[in-house]
């Protein structure tokens, strides 16, 4: 990152914060492409020789915005943990969370905002997706594998792949259908049924 980006003053890391924030707003309003630097430092109230004493250009300026929103989800993620309980309880509480975080508005806006830009930026697009489900997914194997020990779920050989099937049962509907739709066409079922129904197929896989 760019010598002043580091700085430990904490006026300067206010002001990157300020502009990267900003930032995120104007390339998820209009690409990266048609955001213009100077919009963004004036409505985040420094000055352009500012933003760009803290950012060498738009790229860098680019990468920060979605190097900070991964880092915001990997923080909303590391909050998903299941409760104590036999499977049906845990894999819920863990479902649920995991639902709520997936069908956010937001997190859709910047998922998408990274996909159209990943001809442009592939290594920062493929960290940015590798961590956040690198966060959920050691959570939920860490679940699987202690319901496992316990004899509440059968013998999992893959938890790896176990997380993968229970994760893709509740993302498909309530995360990917609207992320490719623009919003357009979203499920009829509600979270909490979605949940149910992805718990209770997994439970007929894995289960006892």
């Amino acid at each position: 990152m760019h010598g002043p980006a580091n700085s430990p003053d904490p006026n300067i890391a206010s002001k990157r914060l300020l502009i990267v924030r900003e930032a995120r707003d104007h390339f998820v309003r209009h690409g990266y492409a048609a955001a213009k630097v100077e919009p963004i430092a004036r409505e985040a109230g420094v000055s352009t020789a500012t933003l760009y004493a803290l950012f060498r250009g738009k790229a860098e300026l680019f990468t920060a915005v979605i190097d900070d929103a991964a880092d915001e989800f990997a923080r909303q993620m590391a909050q998903v943990r299941a409760v104590e309980g036999d499977a049906r309880a845990a894999l819920t509480s863990f479902a649920d969370a995991y639902a709520t975080f997936m069908s956010d508005p937001f997190v859709r806006s910047i998922f998408r905002l990274v996909m159209a830009e990943r001809p442009r930026f592939q290594p920062l697009a493929l960290r940015f997706f590798e961590k956040g489900r690198a966060e959920v997914g050691r959570t939920l194997i860490g679940l699987i594998v202690r319901l496992s020990k316990s004899g509440e779920l059968g013998p999992v050989e893959h938890p790896s792949w176990a997380a993968g099937h229970l994760m893709g049962m509740i993302e498909h509907p309530v995360f990917f259908v609207p992320l490719v739709t623009g919003d357009e066409v979203r499920v009829r079922r509600t979270n909490a049924e979605v949940v149910a129904e992805a718990v209770e197929t997994f439970l007929a896989r894995y289960g006892r």
